[in-house]
């Protein structure tokens, strides 16, 4: 038995399908059973709770052979890094008592950091909780930040016409689908061929500039001028808050970018066959990105 946390997400969905197809037996973790009937048709068997609840995680892991966990994101909560810590020690008291011996986690690019890293230091902490566990086999996948992070700028992108954002326009970076993660952990999570604590950095399919990705956006959409803009963090900030995100958490993610853009938080390997994985830009684009922005135009 396969433990999926976020069963319904960027990661945790492709992942669960692709166990499935292998034939893992495999238990979904969510807060709506409605979302995770899809995969109960598909023989899954489905937890429904909250990752904040210790004693349904204990049940949930419970005869795993295997799990994936990853921090649901919450970005509304006014104390971030509190819920995080939360989370983290659930998580570690669950699987040592469950004595499950396998664990894909879904950290981040920046997790070697103790500081100014933002949200990531709560998957620093992750890593070090599970590290701790006593003959636990995990393994730490570190990928580079999520193309569907893209999504934050659809607003402010009907309203200034141009896709804005933290990071300088002609730098190349790295950017990675959520499916990509997904279909990786799958991979290990079925070979379980991991021993003792491991990192994995997934670097995408390729390093690619703002300018190129607001060059691919506006012509998926239509605008095939669009341009982008770096915010400037003192206009950035404010502007974020405006959309209602809690002033906290805001701080947390300038301080993130912050480390990116001086280049305090950075991959620790060259990119290879092993850490590239296969969705470029243009295919998250066009499948993704292009279809549900269409959508919200509608709506709005």
């Amino acid at each position: 038995m396969i433990v999926i946390t976020g069963a319904t997400g960027n990661t945790g969905k492709p992942a669960t399908e692709a166990l499935l197809a292998k034939g893992e037996k495999v238990r979904v973790i969510g807060r709506d059973a409605s979302k995770l009937q899809p995969f109960v048709q598909k023989g899954a068997e489905a937890f429904v709770g909250t990752v904040e609840d210790a004693a349904f995680l204990r049940k949930a892991f419970q005869g795993a052979t295997a799990a994936y966990l990853l921090i649901p994101p919450d970005l509304q909560t006014n104390d971030l890094r509190g819920y995080q810590e939360r989370v983290v020690a659930d998580y570690a008291a669950a699987i040592a008592e469950a004595t499950v011996p396998y664990v894909v986690t879904l950290s981040s690019v920046g997790a070697d950091l103790t500081e100014k890293s933002g949200p990531i230091l709560g998957l620093h902490n992750l890593e070090v909780k599970l590290n701790a566990i006593k003959g636990l086999n995990v393994l730490h996948l570190r990928p580079a930040g999520f193309m569907e992070n893209l999504f934050m700028s659809v607003q402010p992108l009907r309203t200034m016409g141009m896709l804005p954002g933290p990071l300088p326009a002609d730098e190349p970076h790295a950017m990675i689908a959520g499916r990509d993660i997904g279909a990786y952990a799958a991979e290990r999570l079925h070979a379980r061929d991991f021993s003792g604590s491991s990192v994995q950095e997934l670097h995408g399919q390729r390093d690619v500039t703002m300018k190129e990705v607001a060059a691919v956006v506006g012509n998926a959409i239509g605008k095939p001028k669009l341009g982008y803009m770096q915010v400037p963090f003192l206009m950035l900030e404010p502007a974020m808050v405006q959309t209602g995100l809690p002033k906290s958490t805001v701080a947390l993610m300038i301080e993130m970018w912050k480390s990116m853009n001086s280049g305090a938080l950075k991959f620790h390997e060259p990119r290879n066959a092993k850490n590239t994985t296969p969705t470029p830009i243009e295919t998250f684009i066009a499948e993704v990105f292009a279809p549900a922005y269409s959508s919200m135009a509608a709506k709005a």
